[in-house]
């Protein structure tokens, strides 16, 4: 999605990623805006994890760039683009269950130092997620599903990111939960925060997101506003489970679609 003159926040540009000789992102190039929210829809093994980890620093590509803020950040730890305001809310939360809510959020913020900042965000997090005030001093892995995921967005928010990423938001959730999860995130942005998530359920992904990639095995095979991609019959054959009338069988896209 271009946005005028502005610069991405984050980008891909033509990166391929290689696990010893398995070939898994290639070519792959995306944009992530400030205040945009951007999702990734995906099968298993199309590549989105590998995607995240890529942004985040945990793999670095074989060839291509990854940019942060305008810098070439392909070989730059983990902990600098936490510290240039990228985080990570992981796939099943992955909390520290015999820590109490208070040590785990505080755990998001491992790399501050200014406590009346970390406070204020604190307490930010307590006015976005009243329950989890209620659950300040009980053990993480006594909390609800949706209270562990509530935690995880408020340890990601502690860092004080500029972009958030999103492994899976709604894996795991009981389905009474999927919609006020994609509620929240939706209101996190909304407040500002530029969001990039990975999920597979397309039709609740595409109803909050502004733009939206389509990773296959490793490769973009389509982009567009969510509008557009909610509307192509292939997202709708393929990710809603809304088949056109008349269409019989299964069918897989050839080129790639671009909608700008």
């Amino acid at each position: 999605m271009t946005s005028g003159e502005a610069s991405p926040l984050l980008e891909f540009r033509k990166v391929n990623t290689h696990y010893g000789a398995v070939h898994i992102l290639k070519d792959v190039d995306l944009s992530i805006y400030s205040g945009e929210l951007v999702c990734l829809l995906g099968g298993n093994a199309s590549g989105k994890t590998t995607t995240l980890k890529t942004l985040l620093g945990m793999v670095i590509p074989t060839s291509g760039e990854v940019v942060l803020n305008g810098e070439v950040a392909n070989e730059k730890p983990t902990s600098y683009r936490v510290e240039n305001g990228v985080t990570m809310v992981p796939e099943n939360r992955r909390l520290f269950k015999r820590l109490s809510v208070r040590e785990n959020l505080e755990l998001g913020a491992y790399l501050r130092n200014d406590r009346d900042a970390i406070n204020n965000d604190m307490e930010r997090v307590f006015e976005l997620f009243p329950r989890v005030k209620e659950r300040i001093g009980q053990k993480a892995g006594t909390l609800s599903g949706g209270e562990q995921q509530m935690v995880a967005i408020g340890r990601a928010l502690m860092s004080d990111p500029t972009v958030l990423l999103m492994d899976e938001p709604s894996m795991g959730l009981a389905p009474a939960l999927v919609q006020q999860n994609f509620e929240l995130i939706q209101q996190i942005n909304d407040n500002g925060m530029t969001v990039f998530m990975v999920e597979q359920n397309a039709n609740m992904a595409l109803q909050v997101a502004h733009y939206g990639y389509v990773l296959e095995v490793g490769r973009i095979v389509m982009e567009g506003v969510s509008a557009s991609l909610r509307g192509n019959k292939d997202i709708r054959e393929f990710y809603l489970g809304i088949q056109e009338e008349g269409v019989r069988g299964t069918r897989r896209w050839k080129r790639k679609k671009v909608w700008r």
